[in-house]
């Protein structure tokens, strides 16, 4: 990883560059260094240019994707390490990207020397499953294990996942001898290439069902419900995705699983409001506690606590709970929660509350001189009728 440069400058772009200018850089690097222009070249020449394609090819496959391009400019190559569903980048396929930049079905062998080996072997892939998960608060604070009912497509038992008969063995598809795939040479602006596409008879399994399984209709795969355990981490926020690789569906005829993508829905809490990983509670105080102070209670993501509110508290003021809000994901700590202060004013008052404000505004503007007693017995009136 230490030796890797860093994606935008491989691509020759910048760090705000769109989509198009991404795929346009990579479309140029692409071609300059593809193994079929590169044949009047040494051998070092020839392997130099094999690894800058790759190179390039792999800071596509990052930054033309919306989220890992987002990890990428967050946490750099360390996205990579990071453990649990979700992290680092995945793989890729160059010749799936190719198809993607210019069209077509590319294929050039292994890389061995660039060109002159055997055509990839197709490897069936199971679908993805998508389901949604609601989290409330606590779950995002402290993480949470959540067990679902997930309805997969698995291996049916019948035929082994075949999808043939019991004991009848598959034909080779006589369309692409086995291969699974149908090649086509045409002439290029990179040269003469093999345009590879998937054998339409077959499928792409290179293999002929003569007698179906009855179990599966000669799908190889059938329903079923599995429980299945997800750890939520810590700190995660509403629409992030989460993957379990290989929890997706089984691929017919054997193969790689897909994988079981979860999509987080925090849910909105009543009292407390979540920026980041701190907790924001807007605190309403009344006109004797922000004038007396005094204790007050107010709700956190684990209960309740008590806070001390200082004698003549503005109305704007920001307390502060330290620890008391969500944990990183990526541990770099715990966020706080964050008490706005705020003071109810009453929009009706009967004489009495109307004689107590206007004493304490005059004693305040300094046309009456009270004594300690009468200001004394000012507040506690103030402080019955806000009580």
């Amino acid at each position: 990883m230490a030796n890797k440069r860093d994606y935008y400058e491989v691509l020759g772009v910048s760090k705000q560059a769109t989509e198009e200018e991404i795929k346009k850089a990579y479309r140029k690097l692409a071609i300059q260094y593809h193994p079929d222009r590169q044949h009047d070249k040494t051998e070092a020449e020839k392997k130099e240019a094999e690894e800058k394609f790759k190179e390039a090819a792999e800071a596509y496959s990052v930054l033309s994707d919306k989220d890992k391009r987002a990890r990428y400019d967050q946490f750099g190559f360390d996205a990579e390490q990071m453990g649990g569903p979700g992290g680092g980048f995945g793989g890729f396929d160059i010749n799936d990207i190719l198809n993607q930049v210019f069209g077509g079905g590319f294929n050039f062998g292994g890389f061995g020397g660039f060109g002159g080996g055997q055509s990839r072997q197709r490897v069936n892939r199971g679908s993805d499953l998508r389901v949604r998960v609601k989290v409330t608060l606590a779950d995002v604070a402290h993480g949470v294990e959540k067990k679902l009912k997930i309805p997969r497509q698995v291996s049916c038992q019948a035929c082994h996942g075949t999808g043939a008969k019991n004991g009848t063995a598959l034909e080779t598809c006589s369309e692409c001898q086995g291969t699974g795939v149908k090649v086509h040479v045409q002439r290029t602006m990179f040269g003469v290439m093999q345009n590879q596409t998937t054998c339409p008879k077959c499928g792409g399994s290179g293999k002929i069902i003569k007698d179906r399984c009855h179990e599966c209709g000669g799908h190889g795969l059938k329903r079923k419900e599995e429980i299945v355990s997800i750890n939520i981490p810590a700190g995660v926020a509403n629409g992030m995705m989460l993957k379990m690789s290989g929890r997706g569906n089984d691929a017919p005829g054997g193969g790689v699983p897909g994988n079981l993508l979860i999509v987080i829905e925090e849910v909105a809490d009543a009292q407390l409001v979540r920026e980041g990983n701190d907790i924001i509670y807007n605190l309403m105080l009344d006109i004797p506690t922000a004038v007396f102070g005094g204790k007050v209670e107010v709700p956190t993501i684990d209960g309740q606590a008590r806070v001390t509110i200082k004698p003549g508290t503005q109305p704007g003021t920001v307390l502060r709970l330290r620890g008391k809000g969500v944990s990183d994901p990526n541990q770099y700590g715990i966020g706080d929660e964050l008490i706005n202060v705020m003071v109810y004013v009453p929009e009706a008052l009967n004489a009495d509350e109307r004689k107590a404000i206007e004493q304490l505004r005059e004693s305040k503007s300094g046309n009456i001189k009270p004594t300690e007693s009468t200001r004394q017995r000012i507040f506690s009136r103030l402080r019955h009728i806000f009580d």
